[in-house]
C-alpha cells in the first residue's frame, strides 16, 4: 500500500517541488531503489545474526522504524535540498526493503519444504501486494490533491508503523544461547555458500536471463508522466486521474496474478515467458497511439486509452514476473533461503536500475524535457523493440516441470534439526560442503 501511495507522491514531489526534468527524475527514481540492490546484506543479517534470539521479528521492527523516521522527515522539513530529500527517500526505500527481504525469507523457507506449494505461496504474496497497491494508488491522487505530496509522506509513516506491529505480532521460535562471536564466521560461510550456489549452472543461467530481461525493459515512466500532465497538446490529467490510472494498473497486476495461478502455474517457464515477453513488447506500442494522437481521430478519449493500456500492460508485466518469482524461490539452497532469495531479487533490481537509468539517458538523448515532447514517440518505439529481445535467450531458463525441484537434492536438505541441537541459528559448513560436491556444472 505504501509503495502505491509513495509512487504518485514522489512523482509530483520531484516535478513540482524539486522542479526536475523527466530524464533527471527517471535517473533519481533509480537511485531511490539502491537499497533494494543490497538486499543480500539484509538477507545475510536475517539468516545469520539473530537479535535478542529472533531472526525475523527484529528486522520487521527495524524496517518499520526507519520508514517512519524517513517519511516524517520529508513531511515536516520545508525546502529540503535535493540531496537530503533523496537520502530520506532512499531511507524509506531501505525500510521497505528490509521488511520485504524478511518476509521473503519466511516464504522461501516454506517453498523449500513444500515445493509443490511454491506457486501458491508466491501467488498469495502477489495477490496481497496487488491489493495493497490498488488501495494505495486509488487514494494517492486524491491525497496529493488535498494535502500535497509532502502531506502524503506524513501519511506514509502510518504503513511503516504497521510494519513495526507486524514484527511484534509475528510468531517465531526463540533461539537460545546465540553465539554472536561467531557471527562473522557465519557471514563468511553464507557468502561462500552463495558463491558456490551461483557457480551451479542451474542457478547462474536463469540469473543472466532475469537481469537481461529486466534491463532491456527501459523505464520511460517519467517522460510519459510529464506528457500526461504538462504537455500543451497532451491530456493534462489531474492528480486524481493519475492516481486512478495507477490503481487500474494495480487491478491489472491482480488479474495477472490470478491468471497465472489458475491457468499458467503448471506450464513450463519457457512457454509462459515467451508469450508474455512478446505481448509485453506489443503493449508498449499503445503509448505510441496516445502520443501520436491517433486515438482522437477515431473519437477514443485519452483516458480510455491510458487506463486500458495500464490494465493490460500491468497484467502482462505481472504474468511475466510471476514465473521468475517462482523460479527464484526454487533456486535457493537450504539454510540461506532469505539470503539467496534476496541475492536473486537484488540481481533483478540491478536490472531495473539499469532500465531506469537507461530510460533516463534515452529521454535525455532525444531531448524529452518538461516542455519538449516531439521525440517522445521515438523513445517509445525503441523501448518496445528492446522489450522483445529477451525471447532470444530463453534457452537460459530451465525447461523442466515448474512444480519440480531444480537444485540438487543435497542443496535442499533442511538443517533445522542440527540447528536446534547446537542452539545455533544456522550452520553453514555442511551446506558449503554439499554445494561444493555439485560443482560439476537457474
Amino acid at each position: 500500500m505504501s509503495l502505491g501511495m509513495s509512487r504518485i507522491s514522489t512523482q509530483y514531489y520531484m516535478k513540482d517541488e524539486q522542479k526536475l526534468q523527466p530524464s533527471e527524475a527517471q535517473v533519481y527514481f533509480g537511485i531511490i531503489q539502491l537499497p533494494w540492490i543490497v538486499k543480500p546484506l539484509w538477507g545475510l543479517l536475517t539468516d545469520t545474526l539473530p537479535i535478542l534470539g529472533y531472526r525475523r521479528r527484529p528486522y520487521f521492527i527495524l524496517g518499520g522504524f526507519i520508514g517512519v523516521v524517513a517519511m516524517l522527515s520529508l513531511s515536516i522539513n520545508q525546502n529540503l535540498h535535493l540531496a537530503f530529500a533523496l537520502l530520506c527517500l532512499m531511507a524509506g526505500s531501505a525500510g521497505v526493503a528490509i521488511a520485504d527481504v524478511t518476509i521473503d525469507a519466511c516464504v522461501t523457507e516454506n517453498s523449500i519444504s513444500h515445493p509443490s506449494l511454491a506457486s501458491d505461496m508466491q501467488s498469495l504474496c502477489g495477490l496481497s501486494s496487488s491489493v495493497g497497491q490498488l488501495i494505495g494508488y486509488a487514494i494517492s491522487g486524491v491525497l496529493v490533491h488535498l494535502i500535497g505530496s509532502k502531506g502524503v509522506f506524513g501519511v506514509l509513516s502510518i504503513p511503516a508503523g504497521l510494519v513495526i506491529l507486524v514484527g511484534m505480532m509475528t510468531r517465531e521460535a526463540h533461539v537460545h544461547n546465540v553465539a554472536y562471536k561467531r557471527a562473522s564466521q557465519k557471514l563468511m560461510d553464507a557468502g561462500k555458500a552463495m558463491w558456490m550456489a551461483l557457480k551451479c549452472e542451474n542457478v547462474w543461467r536463469p540469473c543472466i536471463y532475469m537481469y537481461i530481461s529486466l534491463a532491456l525493459s527501459l523505464h520511460i515512466h517519467e517522460g510519459m508522466f510529464y506528457w500526461y500532465t504538462d504537455a500543451k497538446d497532451g491530456p493534462s490529467f489531474s492528480k486524481e486521474m493519475v492516481g486512478s490510472i495507477s490503481s487500474v494498473g494495480a487491478v491489472g497486476s491482480l488479474l495477472g496474478v490470478l491468471l497465472y495461478q489458475n491457468a499458467f502455474k503448471n506450464h513450463p517457464f519457457r512457454g509462459v515467458l515467451f508469450w508474455t515477453q512478446l505481448l509485453y513488447g506489443a503493449s508498449g506500442l499503445v503509448d505510441l497511439i496516445l502520443v501520436s494522437r491517433v486515438n482522437l481521430k477515431f473519437g477514443i478519449p485519452d483516458y480510455v486509452v491510458v487506463v486500458s493500456d495500464a490494465a493490460f500492460s500491468h497484467m502482462i508485466g505481472r504474468l511475466k514476473w510471476m514465473p521468475l518469482l517462482v523460479l527464484s524461490s526454487k533456486l535457493c539452497p537450504s539454510g540461506i533461503e532469505g539470503t539467496f532469495f534476496a541475492l536473486l531479487m537484488s540481481i533483478d533490481h540491478i536490472g531495473m536500475l539499469t532500465a531506469s537509468w537507461g530510460g533516463g539517458l534515452l529521454l535525455h538523448a532525444f531531448n524529452v524535457t518538461r516542455t519538449q515532447f516531439d521525440n517522445l514517440w521515438i523513445v517509445i518505439v525503441i523501448r518496445s523493440i528492446l522489450r522483445v529481445l529477451p525471447v532470444f535467450i530463453l534457452f537460459l531458463i530451465p525447461s523442466s516441470d515448474p512444480n519440480a525441484s531444480i537444485l540438487p537434492t543435497e542443496m535442499l536438505k533442511s538443517k533445522k534439526a542440527d540447528d536446534m541441537l547446537e542452539n545455533q541459528s544456522m550452520e553453514m559448513a555442511p551446506l558449503v560442503s554439499s554445494v561444493d560436491q555439485h560443482l560439476v556444472d537457474t
